[in-house]
């Protein structure tokens, strides 16, 4: 029986994606729930899943197609047994090769010879992963690991001087970054608006009850709770800042989902903690470690970075001293948060020297006033400054 794999039906908000590696080839063993293959969205990276047990006998897309909802990639063959696969020429020398396409490919690239790679597949058939593999080594040994190994869209632009180009096309999820940023830059009158903290209140709570915290809940005690939590704090006092714009409607929402920017190898993706005011602060540090295991690991779902009322960023832990980060459409507001420093500052007429960080909000002066945005940061000050604000709610 031929079971056919087809690519799953997409969000409204997502249109098309691009097929990237395949994790078998034609002639492989597969096992139902196996990872087939990947498609990439602008949003995420989905990994396609076998349906049923059996063998891989055809695939019908390569790897960069553009596709949609239900085409058809490939089948599997739930009665076939595995056999060797046919060998095929590698290059015009005349010689055979176990080696799947992509995997050939890899190898005309990187002008590797089958013979030097080990082949993991089906009787020995060499993978894509055991060139990207052989790859790997090979650079650590020599110490060129500087960027990734494996560049397999690159086109190098020789010039007379020795000094040459790669030109690479820009991934689904980076073009879609930079379509979104544009639209920002567009479409809002963005302002940013700026202050500093102390945050020695809040490093001495978690010098004291970190030990205690994780004990208890199982997860360490960051400074993301404190800042998640105030956020939500203050949004509850300025409606506006949790409100967007559709059309020529302002709806405010009576929820909180933040979302939290996570650096990937992929680019930056912006996964949602959603009800965040009814999660406590372990509950949030436990999200956040988990949806930012997930961006690391390529795991998010399309769920997972869906909605989001507010967005908080954190350049401090690269080390940036202030910035101005644009928002999240169609979100009208984005907390930055920056490195802490100890600085000198005056605290009741003396100079004493504290651990500041400067935070950035940028809005859409479209729907939030000045004074508004002001008054936001000031109340994340003031929460941040003095955390029983938080349990008095004052």
């Amino acid at each position: 029986m031929l079971v056919e794999i087809k690519v799953p039906v997409l969000p409204e908000s997502v249109t098309e994606g691009t097929l990237g590696a395949w994790h078998k080839q034609v002639g492989d063993a597969v096992q139902r729930d196996d990872i087939i293959v990947e498609l990439e969205t602008d949003k995420v990276v989905l990994e396609i899943v076998a349906t049923a047990t059996g063998v891989l006998t055809s695939i019908e897309m390569e790897e960069g197609t553009n596709v949609t909802n239900n085409q058809i990639l490939g089948k599997i063959d739930t009665e076939a047994s595995v056999e060797q696969p046919a060998e095929v020429n590698d290059d015009s020398s005349g010689k055979s090769s176990k080696a799947g396409p992509a995997a050939r490919k890899l190898l005309k690239q990187n002008n590797i010879s089958q013979e030097q790679v080990d082949g993991t597949g089906v009787k020995g058939g060499i993978t894509k992963q055991d060139v990207e593999k052989h790859l790997k080594a090979t650079a650590t040994v020599t110490a060129v690991a500087a960027a990734p190994p494996v560049q397999t869209e690159a086109t190098v632009i020789e010039s007379n001087e020795g000094r040459n180009d790669r030109r690479v096309p820009m991934s689904r999820l980076r073009s879609r970054i930079a379509e979104r940023l544009k639209e920002a830059q567009n479409t809002a009158a963005l302002l940013t608006t700026f202050n500093e903290v102390n945050l020695q209140p809040l490093m001495e709570i978690r010098s004291k009850y970190k030990e205690s915290f994780e004990k208890t809940h199982g997860t360490k005690l960051g400074m993301m709770s404190f800042f998640t939590k105030a956020s939500v704090e203050a949004l509850k006092r300025f409606p506006a800042v949790n409100a967007s714009i559709d059309g020529s409607d302002i709806v405010y929402h009576d929820y909180f989902d933040i979302g939290i920017a996570v650096s990937s190898e992929r680019g930056l993706v912006v996964p949602i903690l959603r009800n965040a005011d009814e999660m406590s602060y372990a509950d949030v540090e436990k999200e956040i470690r988990n949806l930012a295991t997930k961006a690391r690991d390529g795991k998010l779902g399309i769920d997972d970075l869906t909605g989001g009322t507010f967005s908080i960023t954190n350049g401090g832990v690269f080390g940036s001293m202030l910035s101005t980060p644009i928002l999240n459409p169609p979100q009208s507001a984005i907390l930055g948060m920056h490195t802490i420093q100890q600085r000198a500052v005056v605290i009741d007429n003396e100079i004493v020297i504290r651990p500041m960080m400067y935070l950035a909000l940028t809005y859409d002066h479209r729907i939030i006033d000045g004074s508004e945005a002001v008054q936001f940061l000031v109340t994340i000050k003031n929460v941040l400054e003095d955390p029983a604000r938080l349990i008095l709610q004052v």
